[in-house]
């Protein structure tokens, strides 16, 4: 089997972060540690312009939190820990100096919705359906809403919310907001993310900065709020209900 990763690649003044996991790409602790790291390392990277995010393989972008990690905490402490982990790579790419541009070449559920809401500019292809799933388990989107809500809207965000036994189609994703645009295949989403890249790559690195405060103004405050939001899931994670819906997927 694959071993877990994230590595970070730089091509034409352009970093690629890339992670991955067998089981999806869900996210474990380690990885989502890594990631934020990968983040924080390319934005001080002098060589490195703009930065894209992708996950490897050519099925799923990210399936969300490790299941096998959220069945396995037994205290608050421990549960808020492992949501901060996507608060704290949220966190990073909000704060990260350089536009991020998303590579979504699959579906994405749950924190792999917010990873890719997260980004400055996202791609994707036909294939890349979106499902936030975490009411159905007895928790909720909380990490991720104020990225999800801040690009796809407070009324998309509701909808996927209550209706979270159900893919939205990458179309929709698109109308609203999340995907810049969608491609046929994964080959043509390739050439188009690194038509942009290098493009952007070639202006000014000053522009490209300021235009980043400007994007994420507002946002300030998520530091403090997106580690409360972790706290309210690792709670919820401890319930029965969710305890015993966890014991399925085992």
């Amino acid at each position: 089997m694959l071993e877990p990763y994230v590595k970070l690649e730089i091509d034409n003044q352009v970093g690629y972060i890339e992670f991955f996991h067998p089981e999806h790409n869900a996210m474990p602790s380690d990885n989502l540690q890594k990631l934020e790291a990968a983040i924080i390392e390319a934005g001080y990277n002098d060589s490195i312009k703009v930065i894209v995010l992708k996950s490897g393989g050519d099925r799923t972008f990210c399936a969300g939190a490790s299941f096998k990690e959220l069945i396995a905490i037994d205290n608050a402490e421990t549960g808020k820990q492992f949501f901060s982990g996507f608060a704290n790579v949220i966190n990073a790419m909000r704060k990260c100096s350089k536009l991020i541009i998303g590579r979504v070449q699959g579906k994405a559920v749950g924190g792999g919705v917010g990873l890719a809401a997260a980004t400055d500019f996202c791609l994707a292809t036909k294939f890349a359906a979106i499902k936030l799933s975490e009411l159905s388990i007895g928790i909720g989107p909380f990490v991720i809403e104020p990225a999800v809500s801040r690009k796809m809207g407070q009324t998309a965000m509701s909808e996927m919310t209550i209706n979270a036994e159900e893919f939205f189609s990458s179309e929709f994703a698109k109308d609203k907001g999340l995907y810049a645009d969608v491609f046929d295949s994964v080959e043509t989403l390739d050439n188009a993310v690194k038509a942009l890249a290098e493009k952007l790559a070639s202006y000014n690195s000053e522009a490209l900065k300021e235009m980043k405060k400007v994007f994420w103004k507002g946002t300030e405050h998520w530091d403090d709020l997106l580690i409360e939001r972790a706290k309210i899931s690792g709670n919820l994670v401890l319930s029965d209900f969710t305890k015993e819906t966890l014991k399925r997927f085992k």
